[in-house]
């Protein structure tokens, strides 16, 4: 991780390193060696000679140019990724440097996907494109998630209150949106209404030192016990003039929405999509390439050492929770306005916590929290996608799989991560 002084607000930055130990590098090889031997018996030798799998790459909807569909067997393509896969589960347990194995465990957990789904889709047509599709809209409220717990955490806050965001968000959102008529006043009011959450964790855990895990878990029942009462009183029976459930049609960005492929369901989105890509890079740049990304980082590493160069800590902290928790109240909105439409009790089913596994998983850093976030909305997408080729696997083992990987990230399993030095740590002003 990056560490920051500051002398003169002049940076001294370390060198970021990945630390892969001995035992995580050979327990991925060993992963990968049970894989592939999966791959083979399952997906190859389990297969008929004659099984084929057709992958459709341009969707019959798209303005794309279109690509021909990719025709190949399944069992041969299973026997030979089986073998690759093998190669590199070994090349990690020998091998003595460590540089590089996340990107090797990565090239085989790639190909033990494309073996499963052309194990699944045997016989059968598959749409890749439909994939990448559920995969982006599945990832979006993560997107926001993440990029709010980094704006909060990078300044020594830990906002575990995005749960409780993406709720007062959604509601406020489909509420506001629905009785005026006016989509983009639901989405400022639902990110207003994110930010006065972001307010209040910021009051109690800066003004009174509150601990910060059970403030946030705090605000989440409160958000929670709100919106379903709220949605009783007034949604249910108001149901076509305050849950009516408009939302944001499709934009299509000229000649970027033709690329094979990606072009349809990167560039032809609704404006959620867009909104994630600018915050991403604005957030990115302001946070790594600014004078304030280098105050905000040296707040939450080294609050004492910011404030002798003139830096009001408590006022950065204010400022950064509060803005975090705007970007949470889009996310909120994103799963109305931007999706269904209508508010439901409960609608975030937990992933504002799935978006604190992904600011982890991301390393604190916006774009490793994008990476972390299409991960777990590819698996939305597999559920969906296995579901519809009726592959015999429970699929409530499927609906499980996002909240598997958020355990498998948040105790360590990814390697080892450091947060800000001070994050969570309440500061006093000397």
């Amino acid at each position: 991780m990056t560490a920051v002084a500051i002398l003169g607000e002049k940076p001294l930055v370390s060198v970021e390193a990945r630390i892969v130990s001995v035992g995580r590098r050979r327990g991925m090889g060993i992963f990968l060696v049970l894989a592939s031997a999966l791959m083979l018996t399952t997906f190859g030798l389990g297969v008929s000679p004659g099984a084929r799998t057709t992958f459709e790459l341009t969707s019959m909807y798209s303005t794309a140019w279109y690509i021909a569909p990719l025709h190949f067997p399944v069992r041969e393509t299973s026997i030979v990724m089986a073998a690759v896969t093998a190669a590199l589960g070994v090349w990690l347990v020998v091998r003595r440097r460590t540089r590089g194995s996340y990107l090797v465990f990565s090239l085989g957990v790639v190909l033990f996907l494309w073996s499963f789904l052309a194990w699944a889709a045997r016989n059968n047509e598959l749409n890749l494109v439909g994939m990448i599709g559920v995969t982006l809209i599945s990832a979006v409220p993560i997107i926001f998630g993440s990029m709010s717990g980094v704006m909060c955490e990078r300044s020594g806050v830990i906002n575990v209150a995005i749960e409780g965001q993406f709720l007062m968000g959604a509601f406020i959102a489909a509420m506001i949106a629905s009785a005026s008529g006016d989509l983009w006043l639901g989405l400022v009011c639902g990110a207003i209404a994110g930010g006065l959450l972001g307010g209040l964790l910021a009051f109690l855990s800066l003004r009174y030192a509150a601990d910060q895990i059970i403030v946030g878990i705090v605000i989440n029942a409160f958000a929670l016990g709100l919106t379903n009462y709220l949605t009783d009183t007034l949604l249910v029976p108001y149901q076509n003039t305050l849950n009516s459930g408009p939302i944001f049609g499709p934009v299509a960005i000229p000649l970027l929405d033709k690329i094979p492929i990606v072009g349809p369901d990167v560039f032809d989105q609704n404006i959620f999509v867009y909104i994630a890509i600018v915050l991403l890079v604005a957030l990115t740049t302001g946070l790594f390439r600014t004078r304030w990304g280098l105050r905000v980082r040296a707040v939450g590493e080294h609050p004492e050492a910011a404030e002798t160069v003139g830096i009001h800590v408590l006022t950065v902290r204010y400022h950064n929770v509060i803005w975090g928790g705007v970007i949470a109240g889009i996310g909120g909105a994103a799963f109305t306005i931007g999706s269904t439409g209508e508010f439901s009790s409960d609608m975030t089913a937990g992933l504002g916590f799935v978006a604190l596994a992904a600011m982890i998983f991301g390393r604190w850093r916006p774009y490793g929290g994008l990476l972390a976030a299409l991960l777990f909305g590819f698996s939305n997408s597999l559920q969906a996608t296995l579901s519809v080729l009726n592959v015999p696997i429970n699929p409530n083992i499927l609906v499980m799989a996002p909240y598997l990987i958020t355990i498998a990230v948040v105790s360590g399993l990814v390697g080892r991560v450091r947060p800000p030095a001070n994050d969570g740590k309440p500061y006093r002003p000397q």
